[in-house]
Protein backbone atom coordinates (compact mmCIF):
# COMPACT_ATOMS: atom_id res chain seq x y z
CA UNK A 1 0.00 0.00 0.00
CA UNK A 2 1.08 3.49 -0.57
CA UNK A 3 -0.21 6.68 0.62
CA UNK A 4 0.71 9.81 -0.63
CA UNK A 5 1.30 12.40 2.23
CA UNK A 6 0.29 15.56 -0.51
CA UNK A 7 -3.63 13.57 -0.02
CA UNK A 8 -3.36 12.42 3.60
CA UNK A 9 -5.31 14.48 6.22
CA UNK A 10 -1.80 15.25 7.99
CA UNK A 11 -2.02 18.42 10.12
CA UNK A 12 1.18 18.09 12.13
CA UNK A 13 2.36 20.91 14.69
CA UNK A 14 5.66 21.93 15.65
CA UNK A 15 4.21 23.34 19.22
CA UNK A 16 2.26 21.44 21.88
CA UNK A 17 -0.77 22.25 23.07
CA UNK A 18 0.03 24.70 26.21
CA UNK A 19 -2.02 21.72 28.25
CA UNK A 20 -0.33 18.81 27.07
CA UNK A 21 1.79 17.14 30.36
CA UNK A 22 2.46 13.66 29.12
CA UNK A 23 4.84 13.21 26.23
CA UNK A 24 2.44 11.08 24.58
CA UNK A 25 -0.15 13.81 24.52
CA UNK A 26 1.99 16.30 22.64
CA UNK A 27 3.58 13.71 20.21
CA UNK A 28 0.38 12.24 19.31
CA UNK A 29 -0.88 15.76 19.16
CA UNK A 30 1.87 17.30 17.02
CA UNK A 31 2.10 14.12 14.99
CA UNK A 32 -1.51 14.71 13.48
CA UNK A 33 -2.94 11.16 15.44
CA UNK A 34 -5.15 12.51 17.26
CA UNK A 35 -7.54 15.88 17.96
CA UNK A 36 -9.63 16.88 20.74
CA UNK A 37 -13.42 17.47 20.54
CA UNK A 38 -13.37 18.61 24.83
CA UNK A 39 -12.00 17.34 27.33
CA UNK A 40 -11.28 13.94 27.53
CA UNK A 41 -12.91 13.63 24.01
CA UNK A 42 -10.64 12.66 21.64
CA UNK A 43 -10.89 11.87 17.79
CA UNK A 44 -8.42 9.34 15.67
CA UNK A 45 -6.65 10.69 12.82
CA UNK A 46 -5.93 8.31 9.70
CA UNK A 47 -2.44 7.94 11.34
CA UNK A 48 -4.13 7.74 14.92
CA UNK A 49 -6.24 5.61 13.50
CA UNK A 50 -3.55 2.79 12.06
CA UNK A 51 -1.53 2.69 14.65
CA UNK A 52 -4.97 2.08 17.30
CA UNK A 53 -6.32 -0.53 14.45
CA UNK A 54 -2.62 -2.31 14.11
CA UNK A 55 -2.73 -2.90 18.36
CA UNK A 56 -6.49 -4.04 18.23
CA UNK A 57 -5.38 -6.51 15.31
CA UNK A 58 -2.33 -8.07 17.70
CA UNK A 59 -5.08 -8.21 20.51
CA UNK A 60 -7.38 -10.17 18.23
CA UNK A 61 -5.04 -12.78 17.24
CA UNK A 62 -3.78 -13.67 20.88
CA UNK A 63 -7.40 -13.93 21.88
CA UNK A 64 -8.40 -15.97 18.92
CA UNK A 65 -5.68 -18.19 19.53
CA UNK A 66 -6.60 -18.79 23.14
CA UNK A 67 -9.98 -20.39 21.42
CA UNK A 68 -12.24 -16.39 22.52
CA UNK A 69 -14.87 -15.82 20.04
CA UNK A 70 -15.22 -12.41 18.94
CA UNK A 71 -19.06 -10.79 19.26
CA UNK A 72 -20.58 -7.39 19.34
CA UNK A 73 -22.65 -6.03 22.52
CA UNK A 74 -24.44 -2.53 22.36
CA UNK A 75 -23.02 0.38 24.30
CA UNK A 76 -26.51 1.61 24.88
CA UNK A 77 -27.71 -0.66 28.11
CA UNK A 78 -30.65 -1.24 30.00
CA UNK A 79 -30.46 0.46 33.80
CA UNK A 80 -32.43 -2.56 34.99
CA UNK A 81 -29.01 -4.80 34.46
CA UNK A 82 -27.01 -2.13 36.19
CA UNK A 83 -29.10 -1.97 39.13
CA UNK A 84 -29.22 -5.56 39.83
CA UNK A 85 -25.72 -5.81 39.91
CA UNK A 86 -25.77 -2.91 42.10
CA UNK A 87 -23.55 -1.01 40.27
CA UNK A 88 -26.38 1.43 39.09
CA UNK A 89 -25.05 4.21 41.98
CA UNK A 90 -21.12 4.33 40.18
CA UNK A 91 -20.57 8.24 40.48
CA UNK A 92 -18.72 7.50 37.00
CA UNK A 93 -21.33 6.47 35.29
CA UNK A 94 -23.18 7.88 32.48
CA UNK A 95 -27.48 7.62 32.67
CA UNK A 96 -29.68 8.80 30.59
CA UNK A 97 -33.52 7.97 29.45
CA UNK A 98 -35.32 7.73 26.36
CA UNK A 99 -38.35 9.11 25.44
CA UNK A 100 -40.45 6.90 26.91
CA UNK A 101 -38.74 7.59 29.90
CA UNK A 102 -36.79 4.01 29.99
CA UNK A 103 -33.58 4.44 32.19
CA UNK A 104 -30.68 3.28 30.40
CA UNK A 105 -26.53 3.47 31.01
CA UNK A 106 -23.58 3.93 28.70
CA UNK A 107 -21.25 1.32 30.05
CA UNK A 108 -17.65 1.90 31.34
CA UNK A 109 -17.28 -2.19 30.68
CA UNK A 110 -19.87 -5.15 29.72
CA UNK A 111 -19.91 -7.30 32.52
CA UNK A 112 -24.04 -7.08 33.09
CA UNK A 113 -24.49 -7.89 29.07
CA UNK A 114 -22.39 -10.47 28.63
CA UNK A 115 -23.76 -12.15 31.89
CA UNK A 116 -27.17 -11.62 30.87
CA UNK A 117 -26.08 -13.08 27.09
CA UNK A 118 -24.62 -16.09 29.39
CA UNK A 119 -28.31 -17.06 31.10
CA UNK A 120 -28.46 -18.83 27.26
CA UNK A 121 -25.78 -21.34 28.50
CA UNK A 122 -27.84 -24.22 29.60
CA UNK A 123 -25.11 -27.27 29.93
CA UNK A 124 -22.07 -27.96 31.87
CA UNK A 125 -21.24 -29.53 28.41
CA UNK A 126 -21.25 -26.02 26.91
CA UNK A 127 -18.58 -24.72 29.55
CA UNK A 128 -16.17 -23.53 29.26
CA UNK A 129 -16.86 -19.93 27.42
CA UNK A 130 -14.67 -17.00 26.61
CA UNK A 131 -16.65 -13.97 24.33
CA UNK A 132 -14.97 -10.85 23.90
CA UNK A 133 -15.28 -7.67 21.73
CA UNK A 134 -14.28 -3.71 20.75
CA UNK A 135 -16.89 -1.77 21.58
CA UNK A 136 -16.86 2.08 23.08
CA UNK A 137 -16.83 2.55 26.69
CA UNK A 138 -17.91 5.99 28.36
CA UNK A 139 -16.71 6.90 31.82
CA UNK A 140 -17.98 10.68 33.10
CA UNK A 141 -14.46 11.03 34.10
CA UNK A 142 -14.00 14.29 36.38
CA UNK A 143 -10.58 15.35 35.48
CA UNK A 144 -9.62 14.03 31.86
CA UNK A 145 -5.83 14.34 31.69
CA UNK A 146 -2.56 13.39 29.70
CA UNK A 147 -4.08 12.80 25.97
CA UNK A 148 -5.27 9.04 25.83
CA UNK A 149 -4.37 8.45 29.58
CA UNK A 150 -7.25 9.47 31.61
CA UNK A 151 -10.26 10.23 28.92
CA UNK A 152 -13.92 10.12 29.23
CA UNK A 153 -14.26 7.53 26.37
CA UNK A 154 -12.42 5.06 24.66
CA UNK A 155 -12.39 1.62 22.87
CA UNK A 156 -11.96 -1.07 24.99
CA UNK A 157 -11.24 -4.89 24.49
CA UNK A 158 -13.23 -6.42 27.18
CA UNK A 159 -13.74 -10.44 27.48
CA UNK A 160 -15.61 -12.93 29.75
CA UNK A 161 -14.56 -15.85 30.44
CA UNK A 162 -17.80 -18.49 32.05
CA UNK A 163 -16.84 -22.06 33.81
CA UNK A 164 -18.32 -24.25 35.69
CA UNK A 165 -16.11 -23.76 39.02
CA UNK A 166 -13.13 -22.22 40.20
CA UNK A 167 -11.05 -24.61 38.90
CA UNK A 168 -12.58 -23.69 35.47
CA UNK A 169 -11.83 -20.38 36.21
CA UNK A 170 -8.19 -20.41 36.98
CA UNK A 171 -7.95 -21.88 33.84
CA UNK A 172 -9.28 -19.71 32.12
CA UNK A 173 -7.36 -16.81 34.31
CA UNK A 174 -3.97 -18.56 32.93
CA UNK A 175 -5.15 -18.56 29.19
CA UNK A 176 -5.36 -15.00 29.50
CA UNK A 177 -2.61 -13.92 31.30
CA UNK A 178 -0.11 -16.18 28.67
CA UNK A 179 -2.11 -14.32 25.84
CA UNK A 180 -2.04 -10.91 27.64
CA UNK A 181 2.02 -11.43 27.83
CA UNK A 182 2.26 -11.84 24.25
CA UNK A 183 0.22 -8.85 23.21
CA UNK A 184 2.15 -6.48 24.85
CA UNK A 185 5.51 -8.56 24.21
CA UNK A 186 4.66 -8.17 20.13
CA UNK A 187 3.42 -4.29 21.18
CA UNK A 188 6.96 -3.48 22.15
CA UNK A 189 6.15 -2.82 25.81
CA UNK A 190 7.69 -3.48 28.91
CA UNK A 191 4.94 -4.40 31.47
CA UNK A 192 5.18 -5.44 35.12
CA UNK A 193 1.70 -8.28 36.05
CA UNK A 194 1.58 -6.87 39.60
CA UNK A 195 -1.09 -7.60 42.24
CA UNK A 196 -4.01 -4.94 42.22
CA UNK A 197 -7.45 -3.90 43.44
CA UNK A 198 -10.06 -4.78 42.07
CA UNK A 199 -11.91 -1.43 42.60
CA UNK A 200 -15.63 -1.73 41.39
CA UNK A 201 -15.33 -4.50 39.63
CA UNK A 202 -15.46 -6.70 42.52
CA UNK A 203 -14.31 -10.25 42.77
CA UNK A 204 -11.66 -12.22 44.28
CA UNK A 205 -8.60 -11.75 43.10
CA UNK A 206 -7.28 -9.01 39.92
CA UNK A 207 -3.80 -7.91 39.05
CA UNK A 208 -3.00 -5.15 36.74
CA UNK A 209 -0.47 -4.92 33.75
CA UNK A 210 1.64 -1.88 34.59
CA UNK A 211 3.98 0.14 31.48
CA UNK A 212 6.48 1.92 33.52
CA UNK A 213 6.39 5.78 31.87
CA UNK A 214 6.93 9.24 32.99
CA UNK A 215 3.42 10.02 33.48
CA UNK A 216 0.96 7.44 34.53
CA UNK A 217 -2.12 7.04 36.79
CA UNK A 218 -0.70 4.26 38.53
CA UNK A 219 2.81 3.59 40.64
CA UNK A 220 4.04 0.74 40.37
CA UNK A 221 6.03 -0.94 43.18
CA UNK A 222 8.99 -3.45 42.75
CA UNK A 223 11.80 -4.75 44.20
CA UNK A 224 15.68 -4.68 43.26
CA UNK A 225 15.87 -8.49 43.48
CA UNK A 226 12.82 -9.21 40.81
CA UNK A 227 10.69 -11.26 42.91
CA UNK A 228 8.14 -8.76 44.02
CA UNK A 229 5.69 -6.04 42.41
CA UNK A 230 2.59 -4.84 42.91
CA UNK A 231 0.21 -1.54 42.52
CA UNK A 232 0.82 1.05 45.30
CA UNK A 233 -2.65 0.68 46.13
CA UNK A 234 -2.51 -2.98 47.64
CA UNK A 235 1.59 -2.73 48.12
CA UNK A 236 3.05 -4.55 51.04
CA UNK A 237 6.35 -3.18 52.62
CA UNK A 238 8.38 -3.55 55.54
CA UNK A 239 9.00 -0.08 56.78
CA UNK A 240 12.39 0.90 58.55
CA UNK A 241 12.93 0.00 61.94
CA UNK A 242 12.17 3.17 64.79
CA UNK A 243 13.72 3.91 67.20
CA UNK A 244 11.88 3.26 70.08
CA UNK A 245 12.85 5.00 73.62
CA UNK A 246 12.92 3.06 76.92
CA UNK A 247 9.94 0.81 77.60
CA UNK A 248 7.43 1.41 80.10
CA UNK A 249 5.26 -0.14 81.76
CA UNK A 250 2.47 1.57 81.56
CA UNK A 251 1.37 4.75 79.67
CA UNK A 252 2.65 8.08 80.76
CA UNK A 253 0.96 11.79 79.89
CA UNK A 254 3.13 14.47 79.06
CA UNK A 255 2.40 17.97 78.22
CA UNK A 256 2.32 19.03 74.91
CA UNK A 257 0.92 22.66 74.56
CA UNK A 258 0.75 23.80 70.84
CA UNK A 259 2.14 20.78 68.59
CA UNK A 260 0.10 20.83 65.67
CA UNK A 261 2.03 18.13 63.32
CA UNK A 262 4.45 14.73 63.99
CA UNK A 263 7.47 16.40 63.25
CA UNK A 264 6.43 19.23 65.92
CA UNK A 265 5.80 16.42 68.42
CA UNK A 266 8.68 14.68 67.58
CA UNK A 267 11.38 17.48 68.04
CA UNK A 268 9.53 18.31 71.64
CA UNK A 269 9.76 14.93 73.00
CA UNK A 270 13.24 14.13 71.09
CA UNK A 271 12.23 10.86 69.86
CA UNK A 272 11.85 9.81 66.04
CA UNK A 273 8.92 10.32 64.45
CA UNK A 274 9.05 6.62 63.64
CA UNK A 275 8.07 5.88 66.99
CA UNK A 276 4.91 8.21 67.02
CA UNK A 277 1.34 7.28 66.25
CA UNK A 278 -0.74 9.31 64.16
CA UNK A 279 -4.80 8.90 64.57
CA UNK A 280 -6.37 9.40 61.11
CA UNK A 281 -9.99 9.76 62.21
CA UNK A 282 -12.89 8.79 59.85
CA UNK A 283 -16.73 8.15 59.07
CA UNK A 284 -18.29 4.68 57.26
CA UNK A 285 -21.46 3.74 57.57
CA UNK A 286 -22.02 7.00 60.42
CA UNK A 287 -19.66 5.76 62.24
CA UNK A 288 -16.56 7.33 63.41
CA UNK A 289 -13.53 4.45 63.42
CA UNK A 290 -9.89 5.49 63.97
CA UNK A 291 -7.58 5.00 61.81
CA UNK A 292 -4.15 4.51 63.29
CA UNK A 293 -0.56 4.57 61.70
CA UNK A 294 3.11 5.09 62.40
CA UNK A 295 3.75 8.93 62.73
CA UNK A 296 5.95 8.68 59.70
CA UNK A 297 3.45 7.26 57.47
CA UNK A 298 0.47 8.07 55.17
CA UNK A 299 -2.58 6.89 55.03
CA UNK A 300 -3.96 4.77 52.01
CA UNK A 301 -7.17 5.69 51.30
CA UNK A 302 -7.87 2.45 49.19
CA UNK A 303 -6.38 0.07 51.33
CA UNK A 304 -8.60 2.01 53.66
CA UNK A 305 -11.56 1.16 51.78
CA UNK A 306 -10.38 -2.23 51.41
CA UNK A 307 -9.91 -2.28 54.83
CA UNK A 308 -13.55 -0.78 56.01
CA UNK A 309 -15.14 -2.84 53.19
CA UNK A 310 -16.73 0.77 52.22
CA UNK A 311 -16.03 4.17 51.14
CA UNK A 312 -15.54 6.65 54.07
CA UNK A 313 -14.67 10.50 54.85
CA UNK A 314 -12.34 12.33 56.95
CA UNK A 315 -14.35 12.92 60.45
CA UNK A 316 -15.38 16.57 61.40
CA UNK A 317 -13.94 18.48 64.20
CA UNK A 318 -17.20 18.33 66.00
CA UNK A 319 -17.17 14.65 64.87
CA UNK A 320 -14.02 14.26 66.92
CA UNK A 321 -14.87 15.89 69.88
CA UNK A 322 -17.73 14.21 70.43
CA UNK A 323 -15.80 10.53 69.53
CA UNK A 324 -12.67 11.65 72.12
CA UNK A 325 -13.25 14.27 73.81
CA UNK A 326 -10.05 16.22 72.53
CA UNK A 327 -8.87 18.51 69.69
CA UNK A 328 -7.89 16.82 66.15
CA UNK A 329 -4.10 16.97 67.23
CA UNK A 330 -4.38 15.35 70.45
CA UNK A 331 -6.34 11.96 70.13
CA UNK A 332 -5.36 8.15 70.45
CA UNK A 333 -6.54 4.22 70.87
CA UNK A 334 -6.32 4.49 74.14
CA UNK A 335 -10.15 4.65 75.99
CA UNK A 336 -11.86 5.05 73.38
CA UNK A 337 -15.43 3.93 72.34
CA UNK A 338 -14.90 3.49 68.59
CA UNK A 339 -13.22 0.93 66.41
CA UNK A 340 -9.46 1.35 65.75
CA UNK A 341 -7.82 -0.06 62.43
CA UNK A 342 -4.32 -0.45 63.22
CA UNK A 343 -1.48 -0.46 60.34
CA UNK A 344 0.08 -3.49 60.45
CA UNK A 345 3.38 -1.17 61.77
CA UNK A 346 2.43 -0.98 64.86
CA UNK A 347 1.89 -4.47 66.12
CA UNK A 348 5.50 -4.33 67.83
CA UNK A 349 6.66 -1.78 70.14
CA UNK A 350 5.83 1.35 71.97
CA UNK A 351 4.82 4.70 70.29
CA UNK A 352 3.72 7.92 71.26
CA UNK A 353 -0.18 8.13 70.65
CA UNK A 354 -2.67 11.27 71.96
CA UNK A 355 -4.16 11.24 75.44
CA UNK A 356 -7.42 12.35 74.11
CA UNK A 357 -7.24 15.42 76.17
CA UNK A 358 -6.06 18.31 74.42
CA UNK A 359 -2.46 19.59 74.83
CA UNK A 360 -1.39 16.06 76.13
CA UNK A 361 -0.08 12.64 75.01
CA UNK A 362 1.01 9.45 76.11
CA UNK A 363 3.91 7.97 75.94
CA UNK A 364 4.88 4.11 76.08
CA UNK A 365 1.26 3.35 74.14
CA UNK A 366 1.32 -0.38 73.23
CA UNK A 367 -1.58 -2.16 71.18
CA UNK A 368 -2.88 -5.34 73.09
CA UNK A 369 -1.92 -3.98 76.44
CA UNK A 370 -3.21 -0.93 76.38
CA UNK A 371 -5.86 -1.00 73.90
CA UNK A 372 -7.27 -3.50 71.34
CA UNK A 373 -7.40 -3.11 67.32
CA UNK A 374 -8.07 -4.94 64.14
CA UNK A 375 -5.00 -4.63 62.32
CA UNK A 376 -5.31 -4.41 58.18
CA UNK A 377 -2.73 -2.97 55.55
CA UNK A 378 -3.19 0.94 55.36
CA UNK A 379 0.12 2.63 55.22
CA UNK A 380 1.13 4.09 51.72
CA UNK A 381 4.47 2.57 50.68
CA UNK A 382 7.16 4.75 49.84
CA UNK A 383 10.90 4.65 48.62
CA UNK A 384 13.04 3.11 51.48
CA UNK A 385 11.16 0.29 52.48
CA UNK A 386 12.24 -2.84 51.83
CA UNK A 387 10.66 -6.34 49.73
CA UNK A 388 8.24 -8.40 51.83
CA UNK A 389 9.44 -11.52 50.27
CA UNK A 390 13.66 -11.07 50.23
CA UNK A 391 14.34 -7.87 52.44
CA UNK A 392 15.46 -5.74 49.02
CA UNK A 393 15.10 -2.47 48.22
CA UNK A 394 11.59 -1.34 46.61
CA UNK A 395 11.45 0.85 43.70
CA UNK A 396 8.48 3.30 43.44
CA UNK A 397 7.96 4.58 39.48
CA UNK A 398 5.15 5.94 37.83
CA UNK A 399 3.35 3.61 35.54
CA UNK A 400 0.27 3.28 32.88
CA UNK A 401 -2.33 0.91 33.44
CA UNK A 402 -2.82 -0.95 30.03
CA UNK A 403 -4.58 -4.11 31.07
CA UNK A 404 -6.77 -5.50 34.07
CA UNK A 405 -7.68 -9.11 34.30
CA UNK A 406 -10.07 -10.19 37.28
CA UNK A 407 -11.58 -13.24 38.96
CA UNK A 408 -14.90 -12.18 39.29
CA UNK A 409 -16.52 -15.07 40.57
CA UNK A 410 -20.69 -14.93 40.64
CA UNK A 411 -20.80 -11.22 41.57
CA UNK A 412 -22.04 -10.98 38.22
CA UNK A 413 -23.47 -14.07 37.14
CA UNK A 414 -25.71 -14.77 40.49
CA UNK A 415 -27.71 -11.80 40.53
CA UNK A 416 -28.50 -12.21 36.45
CA UNK A 417 -29.64 -15.79 37.14
CA UNK A 418 -26.57 -16.79 34.27
CA UNK A 419 -26.84 -20.61 35.81
CA UNK A 420 -25.66 -23.77 33.90
CA UNK A 421 -27.03 -27.84 34.46
CA UNK A 422 -24.56 -29.81 36.02
CA UNK A 423 -24.38 -33.68 35.71
CA UNK A 424 -26.22 -34.29 38.71
CA UNK A 425 -29.18 -31.93 36.80
CA UNK A 426 -28.46 -29.86 39.40
CA UNK A 427 -28.93 -25.64 38.83
CA UNK A 428 -25.33 -23.80 39.47
CA UNK A 429 -23.83 -20.49 38.85
CA UNK A 430 -22.05 -19.71 36.70
CA UNK A 431 -18.52 -18.85 37.48
CA UNK A 432 -16.74 -15.79 35.77
CA UNK A 433 -13.59 -14.00 34.85
CA UNK A 434 -13.29 -10.86 33.52
CA UNK A 435 -10.24 -9.49 30.91
CA UNK A 436 -9.41 -5.73 29.51
CA UNK A 437 -6.88 -4.29 27.76
CA UNK A 438 -7.20 -0.39 26.02
CA UNK A 439 -5.43 -0.14 22.96
CA UNK A 440 -5.49 3.88 23.16
CA UNK A 441 -3.77 3.60 26.58
CA UNK A 442 -1.20 0.83 25.36
CA UNK A 443 -0.36 3.50 21.87
CA UNK A 444 0.13 5.97 24.81
CA UNK A 445 2.55 3.73 27.04
CA UNK A 446 4.15 2.65 23.65
CA UNK A 447 5.10 6.40 22.73
CA UNK A 448 6.23 6.93 26.65
CA UNK A 449 8.72 4.41 26.59
CA UNK A 450 9.36 4.86 22.73
CA UNK A 451 10.20 8.24 21.84
CA UNK A 452 13.51 10.80 21.76
CA UNK A 453 13.89 14.70 21.39
CA UNK A 454 13.29 14.49 18.02
CA UNK A 455 9.26 12.38 18.43
CA UNK A 456 8.23 9.12 18.55
CA UNK A 457 10.24 5.97 17.75
CA UNK A 458 7.47 3.16 17.00
CA UNK A 459 8.03 -0.44 16.76
CA UNK A 460 7.55 -1.85 13.62
CA UNK A 461 4.43 -3.84 14.63
CA UNK A 462 2.38 -0.88 15.68
CA UNK A 463 3.52 2.12 13.58
CA UNK A 464 0.80 3.20 11.20
CA UNK A 465 3.83 2.41 7.84
CA UNK A 466 6.53 0.61 7.01
CA UNK A 467 8.36 3.15 5.45
CA UNK A 468 8.59 7.07 5.38
CA UNK A 469 9.54 7.94 1.73
CA UNK A 470 10.82 11.22 1.66
CA UNK A 471 10.91 12.85 -1.70
CA UNK A 472 13.50 15.69 -2.06
CA UNK A 473 12.18 18.90 -3.98
CA UNK A 474 11.88 17.63 -8.00
CA UNK A 475 12.48 14.34 -7.40
CA UNK A 476 8.57 13.14 -6.55
CA UNK A 477 8.94 10.91 -10.12
CA UNK A 478 11.54 9.14 -9.26
CA UNK A 479 10.37 9.09 -5.20
CA UNK A 480 6.65 7.11 -6.79
CA UNK A 481 9.12 4.57 -8.51
CA UNK A 482 11.22 3.52 -5.32
CA UNK A 483 7.44 3.65 -3.81
CA UNK A 484 6.05 0.82 -5.82
CA UNK A 485 8.92 -1.15 -5.39
CA UNK A 486 8.72 -1.06 -1.63
CA UNK A 487 4.93 -1.69 -2.23
CA UNK A 488 5.79 -4.35 -4.57
CA UNK A 489 7.91 -6.12 -1.32
CA UNK A 490 4.93 -6.26 0.54
CA UNK A 491 5.71 -2.82 2.64
CA UNK A 492 3.16 -0.45 3.79
CA UNK A 493 4.66 3.39 2.24
CA UNK A 494 3.93 6.67 3.57
CA UNK A 495 5.03 8.67 0.51
CA UNK A 496 6.06 12.31 0.93
CA UNK A 497 5.05 14.07 -1.80
CA UNK A 498 3.70 17.42 -0.03
CA UNK A 499 5.05 20.68 -1.33
CA UNK A 500 7.91 21.46 1.96
CA UNK A 501 11.18 22.40 2.32
CA UNK A 502 13.17 19.29 3.07
CA UNK A 503 13.90 20.13 6.92
CA UNK A 504 10.05 20.48 7.49
CA UNK A 505 9.94 16.78 5.41
CA UNK A 506 12.52 15.49 7.19
CA UNK A 507 11.44 17.11 10.92
CA UNK A 508 8.00 15.53 10.32
CA UNK A 509 9.54 12.10 9.47
CA UNK A 510 11.47 12.01 12.71
CA UNK A 511 8.34 13.40 14.59
CA UNK A 512 5.67 10.77 13.22
CA UNK A 513 8.03 7.91 13.75
CA UNK A 514 7.53 5.40 10.96
CA UNK A 515 10.63 2.63 12.07
CA UNK A 516 12.61 3.27 8.61
CA UNK A 517 12.99 6.42 6.46
CA UNK A 518 14.09 6.30 3.25
CA UNK A 519 15.59 9.29 1.23
CA UNK A 520 15.62 9.75 -2.50
CA UNK A 521 17.56 12.62 -3.46
CA UNK A 522 19.66 14.55 -6.12
CA UNK A 523 22.62 11.67 -5.60
CA UNK A 524 19.87 8.95 -6.55
CA UNK A 525 19.80 10.70 -10.11
CA UNK A 526 23.54 9.80 -10.08
CA UNK A 527 24.08 6.39 -8.60
CA UNK A 528 20.67 4.63 -8.51
CA UNK A 529 20.90 4.65 -4.40
CA UNK A 530 18.73 5.97 -1.93
CA UNK A 531 19.81 6.84 1.95
CA UNK A 532 17.85 4.15 4.12
CA UNK A 533 17.89 5.64 8.25
CA UNK A 534 16.78 3.83 11.40
CA UNK A 535 14.38 5.92 13.23
CA UNK A 536 15.55 4.08 16.72
CA UNK A 537 19.04 3.95 16.22
CA UNK A 538 19.82 6.81 13.85
CA UNK A 539 22.53 4.33 11.80
CA UNK A 540 22.19 5.34 7.78
CA UNK A 541 23.18 2.82 5.00
CA UNK A 542 23.06 3.79 1.24
CA UNK A 543 21.05 0.85 -0.89
CA UNK A 544 20.96 0.60 -4.78
CA UNK A 545 17.00 1.31 -5.67
CA UNK A 546 17.43 -2.01 -7.65
CA UNK A 547 18.32 -4.15 -4.25
CA UNK A 548 15.47 -2.70 -2.41
CA UNK A 549 13.58 -5.44 -0.68
CA UNK A 550 11.08 -5.66 1.92
CA UNK A 551 12.30 -3.09 4.85
CA UNK A 552 9.81 -4.56 7.68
Amino acid sequence: MIRRASQLFLPTLREAPADAESISHKLLVRGAYIRQVSAGLWTFLPLGWRVHQKVVQIVREEMDAIGAQELLMPVLTPAELWKATGRYEITELFKLKDRNDREYVLPMTHEETAAFHAREIQSYRELPQMLYHFQTKDRDEPRPRAGLIRVREFIMKDSYSFDRDQEGLDKSFELHRGAYDRIFERCGLEVHLVEAESGMMGGSESMDYLAPAATGENTLVTCERGDYAADLEVARAIPRAPEFPEALDAPEEVETPGVGTIEDLAKLLGIDEAATSKAMPVVADGKVVLGLLRGDDRLDEVKMIEALGEAFRPATEEEIRDAFGAEPGSIGPVGVAVEVVADEALREGQFVAGANRTGHHLRGVQVGRDFEARFANIREVREGDTCPKCGGALRLQTAIEVGHIFKLGTDYSEPLGATYLDEDGKEKVLVMGSYGIGPARTMAAVIEQHHDEQGIQWPRSVAPYDVHLVALPGLEERAAEVAAKLDEAGDDVLLDDRDQRAGEKFADADLIGVPVRVTVGKKTLDDGAVDIRSRETGEEQRVAVDELGSLR
